[in-house]
């Protein structure tokens, strides 16, 4: 299957590929966020490889370079443009010759702006890439806004802020959509959308459809409003308008994929299951993340010894690139050290000249990679996971995790390992909590999970639990605030048990005791493929599969001429690497979690694309772990002040304004200080940024300033109509 990782980087290097100058080298220019998305996925090397003689940040001091064509890689925003004008206007001519490639999807009036500047004569092409999201692994990606928690989940501050809070999600539900359409897009995929619907039965009907009828009385009004309030189903409808406006602007998207069939895009929030982000989990990438200080899923700082008996701090990166990391991660913790110890013992036995009769042990492992200086790579990766695998299983004992975890169980499966009803849960739980082994946060995680299993406590009851784990305020708040998600937490007398849309489906598989529980994401999943999946709690949006004949009539026909986004993306043609022809054309599922996806249901995404014959990607506003989903359910009452992601709080909500202006202010970059002069003409400055082949340009085997482009002589001198009609086409054509 087609990974986004690949998917992604081979969109760069098309586009950077597709810049050929007559004097064969270029100038790559930058800002701080297009050079962390080349980054995540493109390592310097690569970029050089493509006769990029040097890599400069637009917001720096940079020389003039007038022998070399410019390829401009940046953020659409207006200050991007200003600078990329200013480069050639007031009689300065920055390079030979700018080819603009923008990252997401540039706005028409700065399209205007640009191409009616002094700058459009030197102007050579102009694309968008649509490729603003991380690709995380190959099956999964983020958007790495954990801020957007808060905004989805924090309750207004009052009546009167209500307005304007509900603005600045509109704000953020947009920017959110445009990324799910740029990974959608990216993929050549035009999708069915399915959103998660957990309102109430909708009103009844006639002969005609219930939408028809919404103005025909209070029920209906009142459910049309619970039903607008949906966070999933207000994004969902913001997706198919993202995608329904770049196919108006480009009629021949999605390119035809021989075999495969039209995608499902799947939309639900952390709201759908509020268990999966509290239990403990023991698969390798899951359980380490849960455990370790992982810095943002990936940076890994871990005692390495040296070849000389040392030890000393060194810092990994957990990524696609370490094959033993994607081999072992979605497996369970007891199967994932037998397959190093066996994968450990295979290296061993394939290098000539080792003695011994291998590693039975961890331990063991560790003092054999000692003395295996001549194979550093390998070493390295093995004592990476060696030491991971080690402290996981350390703190599984130290933190009394087998019996936490089967607490745990019991609460989200409703069962016990037996299958029988849990009839001793509270005997069970309230050691726990009152043990000084069992660490706070574990208690809160314990209390949560019972809550939800019960449907809600009485308040009495929940006191004390409380009082029984001695949780201190903020983690008696990170419990109460679970209302917020949409969980009930007081239950009274007369309470009734909740009448569940979605319900965690009994396992056929050999399951181990611990990890009885499977995210809800995977019976939704399975459903939807099997076609049994409620059309209630998953309405679409606009298209239905059954449809899939008359999809042409559904989508625009016409042809806009003013617009942008006409350009043909040249990632169609990278699309082309690798793979067998039924793995590259199976269907494929798409789904996106408002609010934080599990490393649970990321592994599902994997496990399911073998079981079910489709291809299934997943995303998020972020990857979330169990103890970050705590420390921000504390603060979720005060808006995320004092959250990591978001130290200051939410912003103060203002006045609407345009999408652009929320645009660039997210994406904002101060301008660099101007160097000092330099102290001779013949020195280069020290003030440029970016990265060389060499510490300066190896000017002697390119062309030199002298032999800079000539400038195009039609720039200015056709009539306005004719002219408007002449930049787009040799613009957007390459």
């Amino acid at each position: 299957m087609a990974s986004l990782i690949t998917a992604v980087r081979n969109k760069f290097l098309d586009a950077i590929r597709s810049v050929n100058p007559p004097s064969r080298w270029k100038i790559l220019v930058v800002d701080e966020h297009s050079q962390q998305l080349l980054n995540s996925v493109l390592k310097q090397f690569d970029i050089l490889e493509e006769n990029v003689t040097l890599i400069e940040s637009i917001t720096n001091y940079r020389e003039p370079q007038q022998g070399f064509d410019a390829v401009y890689m940046v953020m659409p925003t207006s200050a991007n443009v200003d600078r990329i004008i200013r480069d050639f206007s007031g009689g300065r001519q920055q390079y030979a010759g700018a080819h603009l490639f923008f990252i997401d999807g540039l706005a028409e009036e700065l399209f205007e702006r640009i191409t009616s500047s002094p700058a459009e004569p030197f102007l050579r092409g102009l694309q968008d890439l649509y490729v603003n999201f991380w690709a995380i692994e190959a099956q999964a990606f983020s958007l790495r806004v954990p801020e957007y928690f808060f905004s989805m989940y924090s309750p207004p501050r009052s009546d009167g802020t209500a307005r304007g809070e509900r603005d600045r999600l509109a704000e953020d539900v947009r920017f959110v959509a445009k990324s799910i359409a740029n990974v959608c897009i990216t993929l050549n995929e035009f999708p069915y959308i399915r959103y998660y619907h957990p309102c109430a039965p909708r009103p009844p009907e006639t002969s005609m459809r219930w939408r028809t009828n919404l103005a025909r009385g209070e029920q209906a009004r009142q459910y049309e409003a619970a039903d607008g309030d949906v966070l999933s189903r207000l994004l969902a409808f913001e997706v198919q308008a993202a995608l329904d406006e770049y196919k108006r602007a480009n009629p021949d998207f999605p390119k035809q994929d021989a075999g495969r069939q039209r995608a499902t895009l799947i939309v639900t929030d952390r709201a759908m299951d509020a268990l999966a982000p509290l239990l403990h989990e023991f698969t390798y990438q899951a359980m380490a993340n849960d455990l370790l200080p992982i810095e943002d899923g990936y940076k890994y700082t871990y005692k390495f010894q040296s070849s000389v008996g040392a030890y000393e701090d060194k810092t990994a990166v957990l990524s696609d690139t370490d094959t033993v990391w994607t081999d072992v991660r979605h497996m369970h913790m007891r199967e994932a050290i037998d397959k190093l110890m066996l994968d450990f013992n295979k290296f061993m036995t394939d290098n000539a000249g080792f003695k011994g009769e291998g590693a039975a042990t961890l331990n063991d492992m560790k003092d054999m990679l000692a003395s295996l200086p001549q194979y550093q790579e390998q070493r390295e990766k093995f004592s990476l996971h060696l030491s991971m695998a080690q402290e996981c299983m350390d703190i599984f004992e130290r933190d009394k995790l087998p019996v936490v975890a089967s607490v745990e169980q019991n609460c989200s499966t409703g069962l016990t390992a037996e299958g029988k009803t849990p009839k001793t849960l509270v005997e069970e739980m309230v050691p726990l909590l009152d043990s000084r082994e069992v660490i706070n946060s574990n208690k809160v995680r314990i209390i949560a999970l019972y809550i939800q299993y019960r449907e809600g406590v009485p308040d009495e009851d929940r006191r004390r639990l409380y009082q029984h784990a001695r949780l201190t305020r903020p983690e008696i708040e990170a419990v109460n605030s679970l209302v917020h998600l949409g969980v009930r937490i007081n239950r009274g007398p007369g309470d009734k048990d909740l009448k569940r849309r979605l319900r965690q489906k009994q396992s056929a598989e050999e399951e181990y005791e611990l990890s009885r529980y499977k995210p809800l994401l995977r019976t939704v999943i399975e459903d939807h493929v099997a076609g049994k999946l409620d059309a209630a709690a998953f309405p679409y949006v606009k298209d239905y599969p059954q449809a899939a004949p008359a999809v042409s009539t559904a989508r625009p026909t016409q042809t806009p001429t003013t617009s942008l986004r006409s350009a043909k993306p040249s990632w169609h043609r990278a699309a082309r690497a690798g793979g067998g022809a039924a793995a590259e054309t199976r269907q494929r599922v798409l789904v996106f979690v408002a609010g934080g996806m599990t490393y649970s249901e990321m592994r599902e995404a994997y496990q399911l694309s073998g079981a079910l014959g489709r291809d299934v990607y997943i995303g998020s506003t972020h990857a979330l772990t169990p103890r970050q989903f705590v420390d921000d359910l504390k603060v979720l009452e005060l808006g995320g002040a004092g959250s990591r992601a978001l130290p200051n709080g939410l912003r103060e909500p203002g006045a609407q304004r345009p999408y652009q202006a929320f645009y660039d202010e997210r994406y904002f970059t101060r301008e660099a200080p101007a160097p000092a002069p330099a102290p001779a003409m013949g020195k280069s400055a020290s003030g440029r940024s970016g990265a060389s082949r060499e510490a300066a340009p190896a000017m002697g085997r390119e062309p030199s300033a002298s032999s800079a482009y000539a400038v195009p002589a039609n720039g200015k001198s056709e009539k306005p109509g004719k002219e408007k009609e002449k930049k787009r086409h040799r613009f957007l054509g390459f």
